[in-house]
């Protein structure tokens, strides 16, 4: 059994219930309402204790308290891993990003077409060769930890072997990883190209292989509507149904540019959202980056359906694409997590995209607490996706996904911390002022994945 003396932990999302503590431990209390990530009853889903004991055994926590109650019950001799001064969160779930763009991040363009056109199709075509998949997997694969990231929607290439590698290696960490093949049959370079066949029969291949093996769960990934035609998203639909407990995953109103040349393509749907659900792709456990030029039918139907939103605000602001709306996410109740969309975001960290989610929420006339953005990134993200039993919390039961923040970890975020004076307070300055120097370690199913060398 490993065992976890925590101060502090925290999980949840809304108004901070204590006022002075600025540590504590914590677990799960509530869930989301069925909104998903927006919650009008946020109070209740923060549990914050002063001084924690985690107990975890065989990848799941056992049990998590106060220490003064918990440790009475331990065996002689137990060695306990000592985080005071800490914060111990769950960790952090990325619901939409894309590990073949890792080194193409941070690439100069005047908007999101011309950018694909110029980078990231280029940088794809590199995937064919499967050592070079692999290298990339391993790397991004560790960046995320290095930023606290545990689950992440994941998209890959068209080449089954990206999907492959990539599994692999999430497979050998023992992490919680969503991922598939992208599929794309038409308006793109040939060489990323297959066919309305081929992308569903490879997609059945992977996700027959993948889904359920370990921790790692299959998303359908065709791209975004204008690079599959009509018959590869009827056979994308016909395999959602066929497998209901998959995942989806794709891009939809992003760009205005990008839906115009949606409705050009599909001119008989009412939007873009619409051409998804004509194929049977908006559902539970759909997840559509962006979504920033949606009407409030379509943030309705988002609603209705169960699917989520992935909001990148790095992205949106680094490829100028748009100011996602909070006010009207939150009013229609359209499910909403957030994402980093690298290699169009800008960063891997979650906490410096609660950055850029704040500012985008404060142009739009929202306040975006930093519980509200905490939860966001853990238990609503995993509310929305349905997984809020497995990941996002640190309730007995759950898999044991969790990261310790440090305070101290940059002179200014150590100064900052110090003046706290409610937990608010204090996850504020973690998000505006941390990134993944904040970060002192990761674990994941309750293995130390990564820690800081300057807390060792």
């Amino acid at each position: 059994m490993l065992y976890f003396k925590a101060a502090p932990c925290v999980e949840g999302a809304g108004v901070a219930t204590p006022a002075t503590a600025a540590f504590g431990a914590a677990a799960s209390r509530a869930t989301a309402s069925s909104a998903g990530a927006w919650t009008e009853t946020a109070n209740e889903a923060v549990a914050y204790l002063d001084d924690g004991l985690m107990i975890v055994d065989q990848g799941r926590i056992v049990r998590i308290g106060d220490y003064a109650a918990l440790a009475a019950e331990l065996d002689a001799g137990v060695h306990l891993t000592d985080w005071r001064g800490r914060l111990i969160v769950p960790g952090f779930i990325d619901t939409h990003i894309h590990y073949p763009q890792t080194d193409m991040i941070a690439s100069p363009a005047p908007g999101l077409l011309p950018w694909l056109e110029n980078y990231t199709f280029p940088t794809e075509r590199r995937f064919e060769n499967p050592e070079y998949a692999a290298e990339v997997a391993s790397f991004f694969l560790d960046e995320l930890q290095r930023c606290g990231t545990t689950t992440a929607l994941v998209y890959c290439t068209v080449h089954p072997g990206s999907a492959q590698a990539f599994f692999a290696e999430s497979h050998a960490r023992n992490l919680r990883m969503v991922a598939g093949k992208v599929m794309m049959d038409r308006n793109c370079p040939e060489f990323l190209r297959d066919t309305a066949e081929s992308g569903a029969r490879d997609s059945e291949e992977l996700l027959r292989r993948w889904h359920g093996t370990g921790r790692q769960l299959y998303a359908l990934t065709p791209r975004f509507a204008p690079t599959s035609s009509a018959a590869q998203l009827g056979a994308c639909g016909e395999l959602a149904r066929a497998y209901p407990d998959v995942f989806i995953q794709s891009h939809v109103a992003e760009n205005r540019d990008e839906v115009r040349w949606a409705h050009e393509l599909f001119p008989g749907r009412r939007s873009y959202l619409d051409i998804y659900d004509h194929y049977g792709l908006l559902r539970p456990r759909s997840v559509y980056g962006h979504c920033i030029w949606l009407d409030e039918a379509d943030r309705l139907r988002m609603r209705d359906a169960g699917a989520l939103a992935a909001h990148c605000p790095t992205s949106n602001q680094f490829l100028g694409s748009g100011l996602f709306d909070y006010a009207a996410a939150r009013g229609a109740g359209m499910p909403t997590a957030l994402a980093t969309d690298v290699g169009g975001g800008s960063s891997f960290s979650m906490l410096q995209t609660m950055n850029e989610a704040h500012k985008v929420a404060r142009l739009s006339g929202h306040h975006l607490s930093a519980l509200e953005m905490f939860y966001l990134a853990t238990a609503g993200a995993a509310q929305a996706l349905g997984l809020q039993d497995s990941i996002g919390t640190l309730a007995a039961g759950a898999e044991a996904d969790f990261i310790v923040l440090d305070p101290r970890a940059t002179a200014l975020l150590a100064r900052r911390t110090a003046g706290a004076n409610s937990l608010e307070e204090l996850l504020f300055a973690f998000a505006m002022l941390g990134d993944d120097r904040a970060v002192a370690a990761t674990y994941a199913a309750g293995r130390l994945l990564h820690r800081r060398p300057d807390n060792c």
